[in-house]
Parts: structure tokens; C-alpha cells; sequence
């Protein structure tokens, strides 16, 4: 009896997705709810679960297939006859001739058990005395004596291997214009140049085709503009190091960066509310609720999960739920519903080191907080020049229906909470 693998259902308005590629092959045996296909949509990845406990005897659409939602995948076998029949198949391999130079790589496996055992029975691997690693010592450090300083200078400067260097003096001793000659040298391809050629074309996922036809509908349908701050991050960080390990150890998660960011966006939505709005047609649709997108990078690209409700959740919950999706994000196990329903937008470019940026607009949202990186720098306090780990702030915004104003006020609000922190706690 055969079992249909079917396209479930992906979510309002996906009707189809790509077949991203099968986890099994035919003839593999598979468990009941074992995952058997990676399907690909607008804007998640999601397996399909084998129905049944089987095995895997056919496979209607190839990898990078369309396919609608009710759609027939393949299809999974409980016949005990058919399963044996399909393992008979696999077994029976063609005959490989193997030439006499690829015999010493074949039994490598065989020589090493040989060894191993031969070890156990009691050889001792060698030892060298005190005596002869004195000798090996002393015979490194004339070699090191026979160059000269600026060529000692160089290759230490430069971390050059001088065994790979062909000296031109005495007795092959390196030179610094042998040193010198090797700039003249051309270096090799790029690595990616001799695996892939001289360009290589492949085509977008649905994922970066979703990512690039948002952020381009961003700059095409809303007036966007950019407004920056710098925050003093000197008592955040005094913070969390005074209270990281009772934090750690109380709630069993790290205090982060952003459950302050969080904290302090929600203050700065709750007085600038038009921030937290959208626009339907000509309609302003004030959202009295406050989730919280944020963006994480995956090797497939940029998502945006969201984190529902955080003005209700305290510092745990949200280092929590942000690390539970995060690493859902990164394991391609994010569900329609975690990207769906965000209100305002926050995007910490810093953890890659970025000094500035000007974020677009995760649409319908009307604002997103760029955060970055954190660098020590000279600041004027009470007339006197210190050093502060600042980070900038940029705020970007649809100047449609938020004010200069407004942007600037907000971003200035939350420059004011992270200063003083103990404000996020005690709500002022």
C-alpha cells in the first residue's frame, strides 16, 4: 500500500512553492513524520514529513520544480514485497575496475586497523630523548641565526614560510631581495575563479527574489528618509556585566543588547504612535499593539521574524523568544505565522561590524531601527574629552505620515533610555 506525498498547506495567500531538494532518494527507507522533502516558499523553507513508515518508491517533481499546494510529491510504500524488491535494486552495483595506483587508497582502511592493532599489542610509539630535542632545538636557531635581521624582521612581519623561499646568497642563504622578488611574483587565481570559472550563474531563490521585489516595492511606494543619533552605551554595558551571571543563572539565557533595544523602542512607540502605524489606501491604521520584527541573516538570505506582544514580555522573555527564533530562523524551521504581523522593525547591522547604514522599510511598517557597532571614542563631557563606547543610531522612516519631528523626537527618546537604562525597569 502506497502513500501520497502531498503539498500541505503553506500559509494565506502561498499557493506554490519550489521543491528545494528531496532528503531522501528512492529506495530509502523513511519513518513515520521523518522529513523527505525541503519545499521553498515566497518566505520560509519547510519539510514535508514522510506520511507513513515505509519506504521512499517514487518522486514525481525534481529539485527546483513549481509545485501548487494539494500537489502529488512522491509517494511513500508499506509493501513488504515492494521494500524488498527496491533494497534487491540498490544492492546490485556495476562492476568497477580499479586501477593498480588507486589499491594503496582503497586499503588505507584496512592499513589502519593493522596498525592500530599492532600498537595495542604493546609497541610503544616513538619517543625522542631530552638529547635530541635539544639537537633539533639548536639546529632551529642556527638556521634562524643564518638570516639576517631585516630578513628575520620581514618574514616575521610578514608571516612568511622562508622554507618555501629560494635563497640566492651563500650556501642558499635568503636575501631581503629574495624577499623583495617574491612581490613581483603574480598571484594565483582565486579559488573561486579555478572551481567555478570565469563567472558562474545561478538563479535566486524564491526567498531572494521576495527579498528584493519588497525592498524595491519599499523605495518605489513610500517617501522615505533617514534620520541618525549616536547613543553613550557605557550603562547598558555596565549592566549586564554587573548582572550577567545571577541573570544567567536565575532565567538560564544571556543578557543581550537587544531585549534594551526592545524595551526602548516600545517606550519611543507608545509616545510617537504614528510610528507604529501603517497606510491602507488613505487610511492610517494606528496599531495599539506592539510586535517587534528583527532581522536575521541565514546562509539563504535575510528573514524577519517577529516577536508577538513584547511590551507584555519582561527582559527574560525577550532574550528568550528572540533566541528560540533566532536559532529557528538559522535552522530553516521558521513557520508562516513567525514572519507575520510586525509593527516597527529593528536591525543590528553591528554584529558584523557595520558603522552606518540606512535601513529600508520592512512594508507596511512605517519605521526601522538601525542598530550597529559599538566603538570607543572621544567625547566632550561636562567640557572635558573621555572615551565612550558609542554606537550609532539611524532611524528610517515614511515621511508620508511620521514628521521630521516625530523621527527625531523618537530616535532621541531611545538614545535617552539606553543612556539611563534603569528607566526601561522602572517605566519612566
Amino acid at each position: 500500500m502506497s502513500e501520497k506525498i502531498l503539498v500541505p498547506v503553506l500559509g494565506e495567500s502561498i499557493t506554490e512553492a519550489t521543491v528545494s531538494k528531496w532528503l531522501k532518494v528512492e529506495g530509502d527507507s523513511v519513518e513515520a513524520d521523518e522529513p523527505v522533502v525541503e519545499l521553498e516558499t515566497d518566505k520560509v523553507n519547510l519539510e514535508v514529513p514522510s506520511p507513513v513508515t515505509g519506504v521512499l518508491t517514487k518522486i514525481n517533481s525534481k529539485n527546483g520544480s513549481v509545485v501548487e499546494v494539494g500537489a502529488d510529491l512522491g509517494s511513500v510504500s508499506e509493501s513488504e514485497s515492494e521494500s524488498k524488491k527496491i533494497e534487491e535494486i540498490k544492492k546490485i552495483q556495476p562492476t568497477v575496475k580499479i586501477e593498480e595506483n588507486n589499491s594503496e587508497e582503497i586499503d588505507n582502511k584496512n592499513q589502519e586497523v593493522e596498525i592500530f592493532d599492532e600498537m595495542s599489542e604493546g609497541e610503544k610509539p616513538l619517543v625522542l630523548t631530552q638529547e635530541v630535542q635539544d639537537k633539533l632545538a639548536e639546529a632551529d636557531k642556527k638556521n634562524d641565526q643564518t638570516l639576517s635581521p631585516a630578513v628575520r624582521k620581514i618574514v616575521t612581519e610578514k608571516k612568511i614560510d622562508i622554507s618555501s623561499v629560494k635563497g640566492s646568497g651563500k650556501g642558499g642563504r635568503v636575501l631581503k631581495g629574495d624577499l623583495i622578488n617574491l612581490m613581483g611574483v603574480n598571484p594565483p587565481p582565486s579559488e573561486r575563479k579555478i572551481k567555478y570559472g570565469q563567472e558562474e550563474r545561478i538563479k535566486m531563490t524564491r526567498l531572494r527574489q521576495t527579498i528584493a521585489k519588497r525592498l524595491k516595492q519599499a523605495q518605489d511606494n513610500a517617501a522615505l528618509l533617514t534620520t541618525f543619533n549616536e547613543v553613550d552605551m557605557s550603562n547598558v554595558m555596565n549592566m549586564r556585566k554587573e548582572n550577567q551571571e545571577d541573570f544567567q543563572t536565575r532565567y538560564g539565557v544571556k543578557l543581550g543588547f537587544m531585549s534594551f533595544f526592545v524595551k526602548a523602542s516600545i517606550v519611543a512607540l507608545k509616545n510617537f504612535p504614528a510610528i507604529n502605524a501603517e497606510i491602507e489606501g488613505d487610511t492610517i491604521v494606528y496599531k495599539n499593539y506592539y510586535n517587534i520584527s528583527f532581522a536575521v541573516g541565514t546562509e539563504k538570505g535575510l528573514v524577519v521574524p517577529v516577536l508577538k506582544n513584547a511590551d507584555e514580555l519582561s527582559f527574560a522573555d525577550i532574550e528568550k523568544n528572540i533566541k528560540e527564533i533566532s536559532e529557528k530562523a538559522k535552522n530553516g524551521k521558521l513557520t508562516i505565522e513567525d514572519l507575520q504581523g510586525g509593527t516597527f522593525t529593528i536591525s543590528n547591522g553591528g554584529v558584523y561590524g557595520s558603522m552606518l547604514s540606512t535601513p529600508i522599510l520592512n512594508l507596511p511598517q512605517s519605521g526601522v531601527l538601525g542598530m550597529h557597532n559599538i566603538v570607543d571614542r572621544p567625547i566632550v563631557i561636562d567640557g572635558e574629552i573621555k572615551i565612550r563606547p558609542i554606537m550609532y543610531l539611524a532611524l528610517s522612516y515614511d515621511h508620508r505620515i511620521v514628521d521630521g519631528k516625530e523621527s527625531v523626537s523618537f530616535l532621541k527618546m531611545i538614545k535617552e533610555n539606553l543612556e539611563e537604562p534603569r528607566r526601561l525597569f522602572l517605566d519612566i
